[in-house]
């Protein structure tokens, strides 16, 4: 595979444009993945470079040096000590820097990998970072970096009005093929968020290039995204994080790896092989989870293995795999009780999918061609929607 050359939008503001933050005090928002290509952590080149003056660090779900593991784990705000500067928390019970924590700064830098899916906090923690600069008149510089999984592809139905959760704030597809700088640039004029806000595009980045297609550092953006495959089959996986049935955290594959203690791996296999999905194919599966759904228990299913990323549809894929167990095992399938990401009152399967309506379908054994159709209007709507946004 060739690895195409880029420059990070880290890599850009560093050497050419730390100009545009020269004489300011800056609080980066950053997490292990805010890397350059030699693998060296933004806060410490900011804490080292001569017209940087960081005075605050600020970090999303699972830390600014990955302190929490599993899922919905809040932390605490500590003083760097490598740095020697505060480290906010925005995961816990403040989300949204507040007026005190902003006190110290006058331009906030955000810089970490998204993984591409509607459903993930790190890009509202970059949303909400942009209103509260907005109400402080604080700037905002947007670092931007790849899409793991490519910027062409469109899928999945809109989130709906009155869906709003901390993972999906706007009218977003679950793959929406934007990367964080241009999702910044849509929520800012799109949502009418109005910061002052820049961002530094990648040099030599294209859109149809996947992260592999790249030369760019991987760093996993968050425990249980590892490597490019898990963020591959992620946009629709994560969906099963609605069920009780397994989606493979506490094992070395979550989102890959499928299963429940009730199941027959070849009996859902079956299922699976009866939908004809393209570019994937699924190998019966036993697993026993670490921790998490399930764990220490017994569990069998399926492993997603995918051959052609082209033609992969990761959505529809998921919600085939859920149907399988929903259809085959009707007494023992149940949806995940409440609260979900500081939703209390609806369903988490529902705050996944942004609707009410998929829930319904599946219940209700709509087929997968019919529930994937009926995202078709949304998928070329939000299509024409995000044009004027795109970088590259």
């Amino acid at each position: 595979m060739t690895m195409n050359k880029i420059q990070l939008g880290l890599d850009e503001l560093l050497d050419g444009s730390a100009g545009l933050i020269k004489g300011a005090r800056v609080g980066l928002v950053c997490n292990p993945s805010s890397v350059d290509q030699r693998f060296e952590h933004a806060a410490d080149l900011f804490r080292n470079h001569r017209k940087i003056d960081l005075t605050a660090l600020f970090g999303p779900q699972h830390g600014i040096r990955g302190e929490t593991q599993d899922n919905m784990i809040e932390w605490e705000g500590f003083l760097d000590e490598r740095t020697g500067v505060m480290a906010y928390s925005l995961y816990g019970e403040v989300r949204e820097p507040t007026e005190k924590m902003l006190d110290g700064v006058d331009i906030l830098v955000f810089d970490m990998q998204d993984v591409g899916t509607r459903v993930y906090t790190f890009i509202y923690s970059m949303a909400l970072v942009m209103r509260a600069a907005s109400a402080l008149d604080k700037g905002v510089i947007v670092l931007d970096r790849p899409n793991p999984i490519g910027g062409m592809e469109i899928e999945g139905n809109l989130l709906e009005p009155g869906n709003e959760s901390f993972v999906g704030m706007f009218p977003l597809p679950m793959r929406h093929g934007m990367t964080v700088a241009e999702l910044a640039l849509m929520f800012n004029q799109e949502f009418e968020i109005d910061c002052r806000l820049v961002v530094i595009p990648m040099k030599g980045y294209r859109r149809e290039f996947w992260f592999n297609d790249t030369d760019a550092p991987w760093v996993m953006p968050s425990p249980n995204i590892p490597s490019i495959e898990t963020a591959t089959v992620y946009p629709g996986a994560v969906l099963i994080e609605g069920t009780k049935v397994s989606e493979g955290r506490g094992t070395t594959r979550p989102f890959e790896i499928i299963g429940a203690p009730y199941a027959r791996s070849y009996d859902v296999l079956e299922h699976l092989n009866q939908q004809n999905l393209p570019g994937v194919v699924f190998r019966p599966h036993s697993f026993i989870p670490t921790f998490q759904k399930h764990a220490g228990e017994l569990c069998h299913g399926v492993q997603i293995h995918v051959l052609n990323r082209t033609i992969y549809r990761p959505v529809r894929t998921g919600i085939a795999v859920i149907k399988a167990f929903h259809d085959l095992y009707p007494g023992d399938f149940q949806w995940q009780a409440p609260p979900y990401e500081y939703v209390y009152d609806r369903l988490p399967f529902d705050v996944i999918a942004g609707t009410s309506k998929l829930r319904e379908q599946i219940e209700n054994r709509i087929p997968l061609a019919e529930i994937a159709d009926s995202w078709r209007v949304g998928e070329k709507e939000f299509a024409e929607r995000r044009k004027p946004y795109l970088l590259y």
